[in-house]
């Protein structure tokens, strides 16, 4: 069985609607298909919520009025039947029935927020069933709220999914295809929740796991994970195959196709990872398994907003317990770290949350001495095959950079990554110049 999420972009238009139904009903192998919100549907989702928690009821009912009248024109394309027609429409009337139920609560919060920005998923999931339907597809919509599940933590319960997919999957065998929601969950108290933006790729690889799926295929915009980023630089091309500690350093340190919590579950159980275009679904895209080639360099990606904090103590000097006392004061903010970098007297590390720097620095203060935070930086990951035995790994990125001022360095902490933290103005010449280094012939 495998598992097939398709992103916003690739519902978001009938037209394409239409293709997943081709592409999903090409072959006879049974699929889980995770649909996330039409793209633009969530942003519009979330602005109505902030009108309601502003009490501006007029620019809400506005809001809503503009969104219905997209989905009523929508379904208008989508089905070909006046039957067709007429179960869309049923659906968009009950969904926006519900939300603007949501306007009348008094005083608007955060639980009814997450109920309105579940309502991108409800709605493209039933009307994509419902056009299955009528296309005479034998298919049925299994609701994500009955089988995912996060817990106090905000962490996925996937002991819970497994159970639950095993109990309601085999009441639908004879079903080719079983639609279903990404993003969307409940939390302990019952409530309806959500695996935080980009959550549909998580729910695909959370399903994909649970079940021992053959496969999680992840259809994009864009011909699988690119060796940089092709907003910035020219000349890039898609990378075929990662293994899952590559694909999962590109995804946190900025690659923009792949949610960074996807690769987790399907490492986990080992379920290989596909990224397809579905603009062009006969290219290969990237394959994300145990397996890889030899090529030392494979990609680079940028990661944006770090801060860079420096901590000298002379009691470091030959001593223990220096680096504990450090991070027991990030642990207790719940900040991570992502690069640190040490001499005999100094820390350096970086985060991307500040939202509790001041209680670390004062924190910090009492037993050593910080220089002024370094804001606006951005961490270039580098991965590819860095094993003790691959020579000339540093001279060439560091050939690269030779212009590019850099602050901090981190290698060796894996065989797959060599990260660098510069400045957020050199992060466009820095791209281009390690793609002109690295990947030039």
């Amino acid at each position: 069985m495998h598992v097939w999420k398709f992103g916003g972009t690739s519902v978001g238009k009938p037209e394409r609607m239409q293709s997943i139904r081709t592409l999903i009903t090409e072959d006879n192998t049974r699929k889980i298909v995770v649909l996330s919100a039409l793209s633009g549907s969530t942003n519009t989702l979330l602005a109505i919520g902030e009108a309601l928690k502003a009490n501006d009821d007029g620019e809400a009912n506005a809001k809503i009025d503009s969104l219905k009248a997209h989905y009523d024109g929508f379904i208008g394309e989508l089905y070909n039947t006046p039957e067709g027609k007429a179960a869309g429409q049923q659906i968009i009337d009950n969904e926006f029935s519900f939300i603007r139920s949501l306007t009348r609560v008094k005083p608007f919060t955060l639980k009814q927020e997450k109920e309105l920005v579940a309502e991108g998923e409800l709605l493209s999931t039933q009307m994509f069933h419902a056009y299955l339907v009528e296309e005479g597809v034998p298919s049925t919509l299994l609701p994500a709220l009955e089988f995912m599940r996060i817990d106090a933590d905000n962490e996925p319960e996937i002991q819970y999914t497994q159970e639950k997919l095993a109990e309601m999957l085999p009441q639908h065998d004879d079903k080719q295809i079983v639609v279903t929601q990404g993003f969307i969950c409940r939390n302990p108290r019952g409530e309806v929740d959500n695996l935080k933006r980009g959550g549909s790729d998580y729910t695909a690889s959370l399903i994909g796991g649970a079940i021992r799926a053959d496969e999680i295929q992840i259809w994009t915009d864009i011909d699988g994970m690119h060796n940089n980023d092709p907003r910035i630089v020219k000349n890039t091309f898609p990378v075929r195959e990662l293994t899952f500690d590559e694909a999962a350093e590109l995804a946190y340190f900025g690659a923009k196709i792949l949610h960074p919590s996807t690769i987790t579950p399907a490492r986990m159980f080992g379920v290989p990872v596909r990224l397809k275009n579905t603009m062009d679904p006969s290219a290969p895209g990237t394959l994300i398994a145990d397996r890889t080639s030899d090529q030392v360099f494979k990609a680079i990606a940028a990661k944006d907003g770090i801060t860079a904090l420096y901590i000298h103590s002379t009691r470091m000097l030959n001593a223990y317990g220096f680096l504990r006392r450090i991070f027991e004061i990030f642990e207790k903010y719940k900040t991570p770290v992502d690069m640190l970098a040490t001499s005999e007297v100094s820390v350096s590390v970086t985060v991307d949350n500040i939202d509790r720097i001041k209680e670390i620095s004062d924190e910090l203060s009492t037993f050593c001495s910080l220089e002024e935070p370094d804001y606006d930086q951005t961490i270039i990951c580098i991965v590819g095959n860095f094993s003790a035995d691959n020579e000339g790994v540093a001279v060439r990125v560091f050939n690269a950079m030779k212009n590019i001022p850099i602050r901090m360095i981190s290698y060796g902490g894996t065989e797959s990554n060599l990260s660098l933290l510069v400045h957020s103005r050199y992060k466009a010449e820095a791209l281009n110049a390690l793609n002109e280094g690295l990947f030039s012939v």
